[in-house]
């Protein structure tokens, strides 16, 4: 017998954006009529709750019980002469006769209600809602031939018949209630994804999440089979267990899809490993047979994803699912913010942090759902809703690029050269690998390729108090206490054990071969918006490798995670020159009065602190900065191959000319000249801060100037900063006036022309702020010609 012998699973198109289940009494098939059925339940809904009131209390007062007096124990009003079909609702007539005795206990229809009388159109709506559940269930258990699940359809019938005679709300009666497994299915699929993938580039990890995503949405919408179906497949399965936790996805997942009076939950929250294992073989195995049937529906920039990448994640993954010894179902992989691993971002719930530097039109934010527009540029682009195989753009996809809504402003590269650039710079075969021993290789060069090839490991320790020991955890605290005494003889031994061991510390340590070789001891300070690096240090058998970087690159990264941006550190005499490489400076940014009393003096060390830029990716810092030099070496070259030509020499004055326009000397052009501006560029550095500012006075003061005075908030634009790479507004330009950093007209309006230029990027042509734009635009112009800055 096939695996899939007698097995009638649902089997969610791959690739398609609205995935449907199939509805509960339709035997378990796959029911593309089941989102009809589900339709049709909610019409009749809305159908119900809109009649009028003496309809609803006949719809109700036929699952009420009778208050007539004499301790009557009819359970529910039944028509005198009912109709032989149940009528449609549309037919029905709308005079309801309260007096109308019952066919079973001859009280009227009015006694079976009078407990509606004062109850509001909110709690009625809500009981009809129920009724209509009641009604569906009950045609279910008529319907379905598998014993077990019958039985299930008619317990929750049972159910919400007696909610609706109490008029209280449905709740399961059982001895456990959900999650049911820890870790769940979407959790330890994360986990799989941080303990395989973690060490990948930016964009390769952002793959390997979406198909993280498209697996989970799959269980999400799977249908089980039925406990005989699995017995007749795997005789020796433990039938028992299976079928509690299909009686449980019928009641919390399954059924609650369409009888919306019962809580739902989703399939990969509540169940764990236990349910994976009973599906994923069958599940991998549908999945790819129907991936290969419909290929050649499928999209082109999903048949990679699904038919290359897909089975390889799965065969990885069915490996950690079987598997007796895996990490990834461990109650301590994830002790991250009390002392384990780093942390990682839910992959359904919320998307990882993204800081990549795009060398594309216009890099990417993380959300592209549309929230209208508040501010400026307030129109925000979207991508954290989960979209595993829907049509929204990928995160590591540019935006598009439309030349006609995007002014060229002063200064800017033309894309299309940048493009053409890139593509010589992304190829192997263009740009040779630079080796590691070469002087110009990034200084974290070697350690991010070991921390690929899984050489090295880094993760964020500490002691804990509230939780069980982890032998291994206590371990890895013990090495760190020897490196640093090691590495810092002047430290005092004990001093070193009291802070590496505090619960209130935590070390970013890195591991080789299983042992301890390096770390940063660090405590953050939330509420004062700083962290406090209280030991760093390497091995000294283990230094010159660019560890001690790529250490202080992940604990960055760390922190932007957190939300906490700013680092002070005591560096002794021997430690000043590595902080400075890091970024650090005796530049302190953050105010004395936040971090007086709250961080340790040593004696003979400096004070250093280091702020951070959450939009840079430290870790592949270098990376970026070398791709950046070759794209300007590569412009430069293209620049100087322009330059070197030779144009033939010029024989008009053989003819007698005397002079030409210098812009008709062939080539002169192509070297970076250009005429004489139209206007005219003040020399006198005090007359032109003088022009500048009345002219900036004058725009400020424009009643269309409202939505650029400052800076965009994030918290009411949280992806404006990935879409725009140069945001300007005219608070910094007030700054910049008053520091003279505008010493030529051109830098100025550069500035201005860059804050109209942002915000019709960002936002729709139909919007206020494009508006507001265009008008302000033409006003600065004017304001501009005025002043004699360039030609009327």
């Amino acid at each position: 017998m096939t695996d899939t012998a007698g097995i009638q699973q649902g089997s969610p198109a791959i690739g398609a954006a609205g995935l449907v289940p199939a509805a509960p009494g339709a035997g378990g098939t796959e029911g593309s009529g089941a989102a009809g059925g589900s339709a049709r339940i909610a019409v009749k809904k809305a159908q119900l709750r809109s009649s009028p009131r003496p309809k609803k209390l006949e719809k109700l007062g036929v699952y009420s019980s009778c208050k007539a007096e004499g301790a009557c124990k009819c359970n529910g009003w039944k028509s005198q002469n009912p109709p032989p079909t149940p009528p449609r609702t549309d037919q029905q007539s709308n005079a309801v006769n309260l007096q109308e005795p019952c066919r079973s206990c001859s009280h009227t229809l009015g006694d079976h209600v009078t407990h509606l009388e004062n109850v509001s159109e909110e709690e009625m709506n809500r009981l009809l809602g129920i009724v209509l559940d009641v009604e569906y269930l009950y045609t279910c258990v008529h319907k379905e031939e598998d014993a077990d699940t019958k039985q299930v359809y008619f317990s929750l019938f049972k159910l919400l018949r007696k909610s609706i005679l109490q008029m209280g709300k449905p709740m399961l009666e059982a001895q456990e209630s959900p999650p049911f497994e820890k870790p769940s299915i979407e959790q330890g699929v994360n986990n799989f994804v941080q303990y395989k993938f973690s060490h990948l580039p930016s964009k390769e990890r952002q793959t390997i999440m979406e198909l993280a995503k498209m697996f989970l949405n799959q269980i999400n919408y799977w249908q089980l089979e039925t406990p005989s179906q699995r017995r007749q497949r795997v005789p020796n399965d433990d039938v028992a267990g299976y079928k509690a936790n299909y009686t449980r996805w019928l009641c919390y997942c399954n059924v609650p899809q369409f009888c919306d009076s019962l809580p739902r939950y989703e399939t990969t929250q509540i169940f764990g490993r236990t349910l994976l294992r009973s599906v994923f073989t069958v599940m991998r195995k549908q999945l790819l047979e129907q991936a290969r049937q419909e290929k050649d529906k499928l999209p082109p920039e999903k048949r990679t994803l699904i038919l290359t990448h897909f089975p390889k994640f799965l065969s990885m993954l069915e490996e950690e699912v079987y598997s007796h010894s895996s990490p990834i179902w461990s109650q301590d992989f994830l002790l991250g913010v009390s002392g384990g691993q780093i942390p990682i971002h839910t992959v359904i719930n919320a998307p990882p942090v993204a800081r990549p530097l795009y060398y594309s039109t216009s890099p990417v934010s993380m959300d592209l759902s549309t929230c209208g527009s508040s501010s400026p540029a307030r129109k925000t682009a979207s991508v954290l809703e989960p979209n595993p195989v829907g049509e929204k753009r990928k995160p590591s996809e540019p935006l598009p690029y439309e030349e006609n809504k995007r002014p060229r402003v002063v200064g800017d590269i033309p894309m299309d050269l940048v493009n053409e650039v890139m593509a010589t710079i992304a190829d192997p075969a263009a740009i040779p690998e630079t080796s590691l021993l070469s002087a110009h290789s990034a200084r974290d060069e070697a350690a991010r390729l070991e921390e690929r090839r899984g050489v090295i490991e880094f993760h964020v320790i500490g002691n804990s108090l509230n939780q069980k020991p982890n032998k291994r955890i206590l371990m890895w605290l013990v090495g760190l206490q020897n490196v640093f005494s090691h590495q810092l003889p002047r430290m005092p031994k004990e001093y070193i054990t009291r802070l590496v061991f505090d619960p209130k510390h935590k070390t970013l340590s890195l591991i080789k071969d299983g042992r301890v070789i390096g770390g940063i001891c660090f405590r953050m300070f939330p509420s004062q918006g700083f962290t406090e690096i209280v030991f760093c240090a390497v091995t000294s058998n283990e230094q010159v490798k660019g560890y001690g970087t790529h250490l202080m690159n992940h604990l960055k990264e760390y922190h932007i995670k957190h939300e906490i941006l700013n680092f002070l550190t005591y560096a002794d005499e021997y430690a000043i020159g590595y902080f400075k490489k890091q970024g650090f400076s005796k530049d302190i940014k953050v105010p004395k009065a936040k971090y007086v009393g709250y961080i340790k003096d040593y004696e003979g060390a400096t004070l250093m602190g280091c702020e951070l830029n959450p939009s840079i990716p430290y870790t592949e810092f270098s990376v970026i900065i070398k791709k950046q030099k070759e794209i300007i070496k590569k412009l430069i070259e293209r620049k100087q191959a322009q330059i070197r030509k030779v144009y033939p020499g010029l024989s008009c004055f053989k003819e007698g000319v005397r002079q030409i326009p210098i812009e008709s000397i062939p080539g002169i052009r192509e070297t970076g000249w250009k005429p004489v501006g139209k206007g005219k560029e003040m020399r006198d550095p005090d007359q032109l801060y003088s022009t500048l500012k009345t002219i900036l006075q004058h725009v400020k003061s424009h009643p269309n100037a409202w939505p650029f005075m400052e800076p965009v908030k994030k918290t009411e634009a949280p992806g404006y900063y990935q879409v725009i790479r140069f945001p300007m507004d005219l608070k910094t330009m007030s700054e910049r006036l008053k520091s003279r950093y505008y010493t030529t007209r051109k830098l100025f309006m550069a500035d201005m022309q860059r804050i109209f230029t942002n915000c019709r990027e960002y936002n729709p042509p139909e919007s206020e702020y494009y508006k507001c734009a265009n008008l302000l635009e033409k006003f600065f112009y004017t304001k501009i010609k005025e002043a004699g800055l360039i030609e009327k």
